[in-house]
């Protein structure tokens, strides 16, 4: 399927866009956006962007960290939003549309170039599963230099809230994360081992007191305080292409619906509490458990 290049009306600009201090005067677009994002407006069915970016070399854990951060935003209004850059923008990317999540990619060059390697094959996907290319930029103008700040504070610009996932002390992440600051929305830091290089830069947000911490990449939902929408079915689980084990499988079915302490889960089950937490955590990864302290839980998936 050919996709065309397309100029956004003001009106139809997506997420928080529209009423951005960073719109832009034109916005071109290839491929299905989501909707504005209205803020007064309590409908749970409005999507809500999220910001998740960082370096174009990133640690050797970075692609599982971004998927299980990603992981958790399923069965939220989430839409991930990146810059289809190499490294945590690309994991980004990819860790949404494995968890069948929206995500929209914010590029720094016109969408009439031609995107090379991985990226192409990147943003061919993105497109083909009912995602969105967006540029300020005319449509054959190429990536100079200047282009990456205008671009990154597109990606703030949608988003409700950013979160830097890697960076460097120096680095693009930590621009979008200033622009995102400037704006009074929610700023969000992996904090990471003092002496990684790649986690230089969270650290120093966090330090600052300039961005939150996630500690776990399981909590980014309840971090950002999304609501649940309707619960996913395990149906749906198998189409994205998560399977759980038999034990949270059982587990699952018999207390879906319900909150559940861990001492009520240890007297109704016969799992030791290593191997309920492991169950647990499946569960909340999936999407079909959540807790706001590590100790009361709701099961709410569709059975």
């Amino acid at each position: 399927m050919k996709h065309e290049i397309y100029l956004v009306p003001p009106e139809k600009y997506p997420l928080l866009l529209g009423s951005s201090i960073y719109k832009p005067k034109q916005l071109y677009a290839i491929g299905k956006l989501p909707p504005a994002t209205v803020k007064e407006n309590d409908r749970t069915d409005i999507p809500i962007g999220i910001a998740m970016v960082g370096t174009r070399r990133p640690g050797a854990n970075a692609k599982l960290l971004c998927k299980r951060l990603v992981d958790s935003l399923q069965g939220t209004r989430a839409v991930v939003v990146s810059g289809l850059a190499q490294g945590i923008d690309s994991f980004s990317h990819e860790a949404a549309l494995d968890a069948g999540i929206p995500t929209v990619a914010v590029l720094a060059q016109g969408l009439g170039t031609r995107i090379e390697g991985t990226r192409g094959e990147l943003a061919k996907r993105i497109l083909a599963t009912g995602g969105a290319l967006v540029s300020e930029f005319e449509p054959d103008e190429p990536a100079y230099k200047s282009n990456f700040p205008a671009r990154n504070r597109i990606i703030s610009g949608m988003s409700a809230a950013t979160l830097i996932v890697q960076s460097k002390a120096k680095g693009g992440a930590l621009l979008t994360g200033e622009f995102t600051r400037k704006e009074g929305k929610p700023l969000y830091a992996i904090p990471g081992d003092f002496d990684n290089e790649v986690a230089s830069g969270p650290n120093a947000l966090l330090n600052g007191g300039l961005a939150k911490p996630v500690f776990i990449p399981e909590s980014l939902r309840t971090v950002l305080g999304f609501p649940k929408t309707e619960g996913l079915s395990l149906q749906g689980l198998s189409l994205a292409g998560l399977h759980l084990g038999n034990d949270a499988l059982d587990l699952f079915k018999h207390v879906n619906g319900f909150r559940k302490t861990i001492c009520e889960l240890q007297s109704e089950f016969d799992f030791n509490i290593s191997q309920l937490l492991t169950i647990l955590t499946e569960l909340e990864i999936a999407g079909l458990a959540h807790t706001d302290d590590n100790f009361v839980f709701q099961f709410d998936g569709v059975n």
